[in-house]
């Protein structure tokens, strides 16, 4: 359990900072970042299921110039962990489960936002003293503040990682048992109201008909492979 919950920290810490920080080569997207942690975890098909979810869920929320979405990358990558450790200590398999640790953590995932907000303000105040640094002719100190500005988001990163888990650790034992026979029964429509929901978000923003045209194309793919796996 603790190697699994190390091995989540560092994906966590390295798709955090994929986000907005550094490289953006995109393996912060839910599709990439949950597969990636199960397939380290031993259980890609568990990642694949969840990352499919998570992204079409939040598809239209990207944290692109000033927009701060809820950190969609930290519940992908908490709840594959959540969904495989606790899979294994409460001897559960199946989808049911997996949804239970997603719908616990989607609501946690809002810590992200306030998170990484904070991080963005606090790097907005270094930047006077990276001016300040860069006028004395000093670059040393001008390279340390961008080191803490990194640190700023890393740390926000792996703490909406631990927060999510944590009270994923503690809520879901307490939920499974009362929950497990409802969720057998309401799974397949909790399955099909994550992405309408990310459909009806998307479908509200565009405007032009053939990026529509393309995005229901691109969505019914994904919604098929959903089901595939």
């Amino acid at each position: 359990m603790a190697s699994s919950l190390a091995f989540g920290a560092l994906i966590s810490l390295i798709c955090g900072l994929d986000r907005v920080a550094i490289l953006q080569i995109m393996i912060s997207r839910p599709i990439v970042a949950a597969p990636l942690t199960a397939f380290v975890l031993g259980e890609p098909l568990i990642g694949l299921q969840i990352g499919v979810m998570v992204e079409l869920l939040w598809l239209a929320r990207l944290p692109v110039g000033a927009a701060v979405p809820p950190d969609d990358t930290q519940v992908a990558i908490a709840s594959t962990v959540l969904g495989i450790i606790l899979g294994r200590t409460l001897n559960a398999s199946g989808i049911e489960l997996l949804l239970l640790c997603l719908l616990i953590a989607i609501p946690l995932g809002k810590v992200g936002q306030y998170l990484d907000h904070y991080a963005r303000q606090y790097n907005i105040r270094l930047i006077k003293q990276v001016d300040s640094a860069l006028d004395r002719g000093s670059l040393l100190v001008a390279e340390l503040q961008h080191m803490r500005g990194l640190t700023s988001f890393s740390l926000a990163a792996i703490g909406t990682y631990a927060i999510i888990l944590l009270g994923g650790l503690l809520i879901v034992p307490l939920l499974w048992p009362l929950l497990q026979q409802p969720m057998s029964y309401s799974s397949a429509w909790v399955q099909l109201a994550l992405p309408l929901v990310g459909i009806a978000v998307i479908l509200g923003t565009i405007n032009v008909s053939r990026a529509i045209t393309l995005f229901c194309a691109s969505f019914c793919m994904s919604f098929l492979l959903m089901w595939l796996v």
